[in-house]
């Protein structure tokens, strides 16, 4: 596709070049090799004070290497690492002054969770009253009061991620790195350990970067997200930015479910595309005659009964829905284009196969992908 699309004010490019102060972590131009393999691929990423910044991606693209090597676990085979400016290459993993949270917790089964969040201190040889001191402000800031004097094995996971993370804060780190910190929660747990996380990130200051696989809680927990692509970042930018604003076509569908129609401008000012749906309009530029790609979110689909017509109306036929209590997921074929919608509220009312309606998309939720590359 060639399309000549400007994108509106507020979007990022793939990769996020923006000045940016207060910088606490520089990763320029990291490349990492297993063996003969390059794993990544002179990666830039700059992390601000107090940011938590997301690395998401699928599986093999890059994301737990990059977390490693900036641990230290993983040695770049080009490229710089800076904390504050200072360089670390070289630099053995526990003089990195960098937290850790594994995916495991790693507590120590036989330590209660006083003594857990002493060990750092401990082997800093910190003075008995210091320990004692920030042992029980960390307790009281995970919500654990009460708990100090329990082993792991008495607590639940919730109750061992905070320990865990009291443990990895006890040092006052430059900068936290957690790895897939929810993984092992049950589901109903996720989001209020995942918020519990932020709240405190937040009151800390603490610059963090979050490995997850789960966009979710990548959504609802960074300030910024990197989505890695086969070892590269294919965008970075605030959660909202990713989600209404993909830089691409893999983007737009890896950020959530979408509907992308191919298509041709056939008029501007306002932009009209013709497609095998219909015709749609958008507030986004482009040429006369170039081919472009139409990104569309379910939520943004409105269904109305049959009958409307002009740009932004696509007859369809309704394929199939799905009932979820507080949605509704709705597959509709327009023209040969399936469209999905979602609908809330009190209008969950299950759509009947073969039914005719109207699909109605406003210009503002009708987003021109960049090239529709990427795919």
């Amino acid at each position: 596709m060639t399309a000549t699309t400007r994108r509106r004010a507020g979007t990022a490019p793939a990769v996020d070049s923006r000045p940016e102060p207060d910088v606490v972590l520089a990763m320029r131009a990291v490349s990492v090799d297993y063996g003969a393999t390059r794993v990544l691929h002179e990666v830039d990423l700059s992390v601000r004070r107090g940011e938590l910044i997301a690395l998401l991606g699928p599986s093999g693209s890059g994301k737990t290497t990059m977390i490693r090597t900036v641990a230290g676990f993983t040695r770049p085979v080009s490229g710089e690492l800076l904390l504050h400016g200072r360089d670390l290459t070289g630099v053995p993993v526990h003089h990195r002054n960098i937290g850790l949270v594994f995916q495991s917790y790693a507590l120590f089964p036989h330590l209660s969770v006083a003594d857990n969040i002493a060990y750092p201190l401990k082997v800093q040889k910190k003075g008995r009253a210091a320990i004692k001191a920030r042992v029980a402000e960390l307790v009281e800031l995970v919500q654990l009061g009460g708990h100090a004097g329990k082993r792991p094995a008495r607590l639940s996971g919730g109750q061992q991620q905070r320990v865990a993370l009291a443990r990895a804060l006890a040092m006052d780190p430059e900068l936290l790195l957690l790895d897939e910190p929810l993984s092992n929660l049950d589901a109903n747990l996720r989001r209020e350990v995942g918020e519990e996380i932020r709240r405190l990130q937040q009151r800390t200051g603490t610059t963090t970067i979050m490995v997850t696989h789960d966009r979710q809680e990548a959504f609802g927990m960074a300030d910024r997200m990197a989505v890695l692509r086969e070892g590269r970042i294919e965008q970075l930018d605030t959660p909202r930015a990713v989600y209404r604003r993909p830089a691409n076509a893999f983007m737009a569908g890896f950020a959530g479910d979408a509907t992308l129609i191919p298509g041709t401008v056939t008029a501007t000012e306002p932009t009209e595309v013709t497609t095998a749906a219909g015709r749609l309009v958008t507030d986004d530029e482009a040429a006369a005659g170039a081919e472009v790609v139409v990104l569309v979110r379910p939520e943004d689909v409105r269904i109305e009964p049959p009958g409307a017509a002009g740009p932004g109306v696509l007859a369809a036929t309704i394929a199939e829905s799905f009932y979820y209590g507080s949605s509704l997921v709705v597959q509709a074929d327009a023209g040969g284009v399936r469209v999905q919608a979602l609908v809330t509220g009190a209008a969950t009312t299950r759509f009947e196969a073969g039914q005719r309606v109207s699909l109605h998309i406003d210009a503002r939720d009708a987003v021109l992908v960049p090239d529709g590359a990427g795919a």
